[in-house]
């Protein structure tokens, strides 16, 4: 390889004043001046993220070449020969190669440099959680939509309420700026309902580190004597004769005149009772359950409870470390 050495004409002054200028910019503005935002040819999944594992070829040399990872404030970290630090994060691979060759040229002859991201895998997990058959984790590799990662999920399940969350951590992913170039929110909120149906606005690209949450309706319990005590969802307006359809319907030892709907009040539970005859004959009103009630008909010689029952909810402890990985690539 050969070396040029220039004579230069410019004072020191001159020649320093450009790394000047930009340690001036970053030290003010943060080193996310020198990020490459997402374009329409260059999807954010391509662009180089935390955790990727990063090749600088110079090419028909091998003394210069360079081989890891960004360092925490986004920089590549070993490029020694550089005059600038070189940031990366957010960057394309070919505008972090070509400021390299810039920066490089003052030494080598026409240096050519390819960048080169060789593995993805380290990159920040994407999470789904809630009403999906299988809560995973994903490694994003490449650009995916929302409705790609419920499909694989196995889809949703009838707990579901209806709304989707999106967290969207900052510094773990390389699109967080709007349309109109001002910070996206953290939390996007989306409907099952145009998920479904199709729109595309709510069908967003998912990010690494993404936290999607497809948000479980309240509960409804319904014991007693029923043919299948169970929980139901509050998502819709559900009225006690429709919860007990929804159990199965009444059991043979069923007392249809003594169902009790247990409601927590602030820190006490207050019990009102309900005779579903005079319900079906129109002579009572059928009444709305809320989150969290407990419908408890009823038992032809059972004696009445004296406290209200305890119901364990079986809440899944989620150790979202064991959660299965499944790569989008």
């Amino acid at each position: 390889m050969t070396f040029v050495f220039a004579e230069r004409s410019v004072s020191l002054f001159t020649t320093l004043l450009p790394a000047i200028f930009a340690v001036a910019l970053s030290l003010f503005f943060g080193p996310s001046i020198f990020a490459q935002a997402p374009t329409a040819t260059t999807p954010a999944s391509d662009l180089i993220h935390y955790g990727d594992l990063i090749d600088v070829d110079f090419v028909g040399s091998v003394e210069y070449d360079w081989r890891g990872s960004l360092n925490p404030e986004g920089f590549l970290d070993g490029l020694e020969l550089a005059s600038d630090p070189i940031y990366a994060l957010c960057r394309s691979e070919d505008a972090v190669a070509a400021e390299i060759a810039k920066q490089y040229s003052r030494l080598l002859r026409d240096p050519k440099v390819v960048v080169k991201v060789l593995d993805r895998s380290g990159r920040a997990v994407t999470l789904l959680l809630g009403a999906v058959k299988n809560q995973q984790r994903f490694s994003i590799k490449r650009e995916a939509h929302l409705s790609e990662l419920l499909a694989l999920s196995g889809g949703i399940t009838d707990t579901a309420s209806g709304e989707v969350t999106i967290f969207r951590p900052t510094s773990l992913n390389c699109q967080q700026t709007s349309d109109t170039g001002a910070a996206a929110s953290p939390m996007i909120h989306l409907t099952l309902a145009k998920i479904l149906s199709g729109d595309a606005d709510a069908n967003p690209v998912v990010l690494s580190g993404d936290i999607i949450t497809v948000v479980e309706a309240s509960p409804v319990y319904v014991i007693g004597g029923v043919n299948n005590p169970r929980q139901l969802s509050s998502k819709e307006r559900l009225t006690l004769s429709h919860a007990i359809d929804a159990a199965g319907g009444l059991a043979k030892e069923a007392d249809e005149s003594d169902i009790i709907i247990y409601r927590r009040e602030n820190k006490s539970t207050r019990s009102v009772s309900v005779d579903l005859r005079k319900i079906r004959a129109k002579a009572q009103d059928d009444p709305i359950l809320k989150p969290y009630d407990i419908v408890d008909v009823g038992q032809k010689g059972r004696a009445k409870p004296k406290f209200p029952p305890a119901i364990d909810p079986a809440i899944e402890r989620r150790n979202l470390y064991k959660l299965p990985i499944r790569p989008i690539e």
